[in-house]
């Protein structure tokens, strides 16, 4: 009896999560493809609830697909998903950073470019 409450639960879960995920794509894909939404709403709106349905994409995908927490000692792999979390967070913002810096020294107009291509040439 145990095992099919289990298991009933489970396929519960896999479906409330897909059907989540589904609908929160949806609302997604609408928000920002709906010429409603772009004129009504500043770009930064919809970037801002784009984000916030994205983090709740990412918390129904750790609850009913990885089932964080539901284990008898859900602190280990919490504290490893938060680890793992961590250094993806320093490799994507330090590349974003170095990407930035770099941009903005590379950044020359036209003609201090072509100016120093003639100095270097000899023209």
């Amino acid at each position: 009896m145990n095992r099919e409450h289990s298991s009933k639960s489970g396929i519960l879960s896999y479906s409330v999560g897909f059907i989540l995920s589904i609908v929160l794509t949806l609302v997604a894909y609408v928000t920002a493809t709906n010429e409603a939404f772009r004129s009504k709403w500043s770009v930064e709106a919809i970037v801002i609830a784009l984000s916030a349905l994205a983090t709740i994409q990412l918390i129904v995908q750790l609850v009913f697909f990885l089932h964080l927490g539901d284990e008898a000692k859900p602190r280990w792999k919490l504290v490893s998903f938060i680890f793992a979390f961590i250094i993806l967070g320093i490799i994507v913002i330090g590349s974003l950073w170095i990407m930035f810096d770099m941009n903005s020294r590379m950044m020359v107009s036209p003609t201090d470019m072509i100016k120093y291509m003639n100095r270097q040439t000899g023209l």
